[in-house]
């Protein structure tokens, strides 16, 4: 199943730089014909391709899709489409105009990627559907254990065209919802091998049966059968696992998140630089100076608030912000409880309130974020003191750590943003981030960004 889906990503992006080789070719014969290796065509060509592999693996359309309907794939493929359009548009007519390069072409070039790849992608589909039903390639399968890991394995991968067909259940208790399909219990394996025709073995009994297990692949193995073992290590509260090898060692990553990959971490790299110094000529230019001077005017004290916060491993960062709060205040009580900014604190200045309601005060940290120890987007970073209290209170509160951590992020457009002194409260801030780092995607982190811009032009109720 895995080498299958290997094989499928990279027949995806295989077809898809021959398609677009041949797509430059069409649209430029004339060019092709009288000079077989210009340097605009060559320019042309590598844009083509290398733009589309890069934008289409940010929007996922080098995943495994077929769990997913075509019509899901389309969306996606419209997504990037759209960005790689303009990304190769701004290219060829903004950095590379000395090449003079013609509209006409560049259109028809766009044109026939829009048809072409969408129609290659359903082929793709069908084929491997055709595959999977004939008869030389459908696997008949039994299945050991009818629990939830037996009974997902089956509506996922039997039940769904995935090349299985269904043999029957082995369990130690019989299961009426099997619809005829229990053929005995699982001490009665023997006997089931010699009575069906099968050609793989599918344990999913909890990983606490060893014994039975290897009794299983034992019997399996010496009848001639493919065994496969589905662990059940989501009992540990794993998202998306992942198996690596280590020599003649296997190790299963629980929680295998997007960010983990070095591609991805290169795109919200990239996308945090670009933004970031956009951010800082056309907004902190001109801003910056008149929030200075008006902080300046109205209190005393410096007009940058420094703070050590924890980013990405749990390392401090010095986090800046425009000061919002009156010079000498404490932050943290006589009992040495951290003391979150409050409705009416009186600590916070008249603009310090009006900063913080639309977020301006966090505009420093552009420049936390064009240096790296910071994303545009990402979890909140919390003073020391709180990450202190609320590591050890809050289940998975570490786990924000595992990314940088961002000026905005899933939780805060979702209005779990400033005083948590109910648990509840940080739980769910929590909750927030966790499904952010493992669901990251480029279109996510835009998504971020237009929920903050809505957000700061609304004013943020939960800012104090």
């Amino acid at each position: 199943m895995l080498r299958e889906s290997s094989f499928l990503i990279k027949l995806k992006a295989s077809l898809d730089v021959v398609f677009l080789g041949l797509i430059v070719i069409a649209t430029r014969f004339q060019e092709f014909q009288s000079s077989f290796f210009s340097q605009s065509l060559f320019i042309v060509v590598i844009v083509n391709i290398l733009g589309w592999l890069f934008i289409a693996r940010a929007f996922g359309l080098y995943n495994d899709l077929r769990m997913k309907p075509i019509s899901v794939e389309w969306v996606m493929f419209l997504k990037a489409f759209g960005i790689f359009t303009l990304v190769k548009s701004f290219i060829f007519f903004q950095l590379l105009s000395d090449f003079s390069f013609e509209k006409y072409p560049f259109f028809l070039n766009s044109v026939f990627i829009f048809f072409l790849l969408p129609a290659e992608k359903l082929f793709i589909r069908i084929i491997f559907k055709k595959l999977r039903n004939s008869h030389n390639y459908c696997r008949k399968v039994l299945i050991v254990g009818a629990g939830e890991n037996g009974i997902s394995f089956y509506e996922n991968w039997v039940n769904n065209d995935f090349g299985y067909q269904l043999t029957g259940f082995l369990d130690d208790e019989k299961q009426p919802e099997l619809n005829g399909n229990y053929l005995g219990k699982t001490s009665e394996i023997e006997t089931v091998i010699a009575k069906y025709e099968l050609d793989d073995i599918v344990v999913t009994l909890p990983i606490s049966r060893e014994k039975e297990i290897e009794r299983i692949v034992a019997v399996g193995e010496r009848e001639g059968k493919r065994v496969r073992i589905v662990a059940d290590y989501h009992r540990f509260g794993g998202g998306k696992m992942h198996v690596d090898s280590m020599g003649n060692l296997s190790v299963i990553t629980l929680r295998s998140l997007p960010l983990d990959a070095l591609d991805n971490k290169l795109y919200k790299r990239l996308f945090d630089i670009v933004f970031s110094l956009l951010g800082i000529v056309f907004l902190v230019s001109w801003l910056f100076p008149i929030i200075s001077l008006i902080i300046k005017i109205t209190s005393r004290g410096p007009v940058i608030f420094k703070q050590d916060r924890w980013g990405l491993n749990n390392k401090v960062i010095t986090c800046l912000k425009f000061r919002t709060m009156v010079t000498g205040c404490r932050d943290v009580d006589e009992n040495g409880v951290y003391q979150q900014a409050q409705k009416n604190d009186p600590r916070v200045t008249k603009i310090g309130r009006f900063l913080r309601k639309t977020n301006l005060d966090e505009l420093p940290q552009l420049f936390n974020v064009l240096l790296g120890s910071m994303s545009l987007i990402g979890p909140r970073p919390h003073p020391v003191p709180l990450n202190i209290t609320s590591k050890d209170s809050v289940e998975k509160y570490m786990m924000r750590h595992w990314v940088k951590p961002g000026i905005t992020g899933w939780a805060q457009v979702h209005g779990y943003r400033g005083e948590t002194k109910d648990k509840f409260l940080m739980k769910k801030r929590v909750k927030y981030d966790l499904w952010y780092i493992e669901h990251w995607t480029f279109w996510l982190d835009l998504q971020i960004i237009v929920q903050t811009l809505v957000n700061m032009i609304k004013g943020e109720k939960n800012a104090y």
